[in-house]
């Protein structure tokens, strides 16, 4: 197969792609536990609890997890360039952005080098706030809370309250364990 046919052959995949699963799937024609059993039979590992607003949308047909009563609001992004990992009971505000893909800083005529790709993880029972971007490679611990607006760009330790740009820890928040179970 030619250069040129394999371009081609790429570029109509992320048209039907996005014909599919960005216009058809994610439009708020279909029902929210339709689009959540659509995903799953498209190659997403989504709970069948799990619930995803119309206009999501999602960079790849796979490599988006969901665990058990995740909520993922309207207007999301997923690139998907790497896998995104979602926890159990976490909540995901308006318009929040994962983005998996980014590139090594090139020399001074293309500072765009090297694509590189890296996972987000996501953990259980987070409350991600409207608008939050979660940038490539980031782990988020269970119990964060991670305020609107805010750009996570590191690692954010479990229970913690993170906010700004870059997100940082602003306070701990409680846990459901009592001191005498630690």
């Amino acid at each position: 197969m030619t250069l040129h046919r394999k371009i081609l052959l790429g570029e109509l995949g992320q048209v039907f792609r996005d014909v599919v699963l960005n216009r058809l799937v994610a439009s708020g024609a279909v029902p929210r536990k339709v689009r959540t059993t659509l995903l799953r039979r498209s190659g997403h590992d989504i709970h069948p609890s799990a619930l995803m607003n119309a206009g999501v949308f999602l960079g790849s047909w796979r490599g988006l997890t969901m665990g058990e009563r995740v909520f993922v609001n309207y207007r999301c992004f997923f690139d998907l360039g790497s896998t995104v990992t979602i926890g159990r009971d976490t909540r995901i505000g308006y318009e929040s952005m994962f983005v998996t893909c980014g590139h090594e800083i090139g020399g001074e005529s293309d500072r765009a080098g090297r694509p590189v790709d890296s996972p987000i993880t996501i953990g259980a029972g987070c409350w991600i706030g409207a608008r939050v971007t979660v940038l490539p490679g980031v782990r988020i611990g269970d119990g964060c809370v991670i305020a609107s607006g805010s750009v996570v760009a590191a690692d954010c330790e479990p229970n913690g309250f993170y906010a700004g740009v870059p997100a940082i820890r602003k306070r701990c928040l409680p846990t459901d364990l009592s001191t005498d179970e630690l």
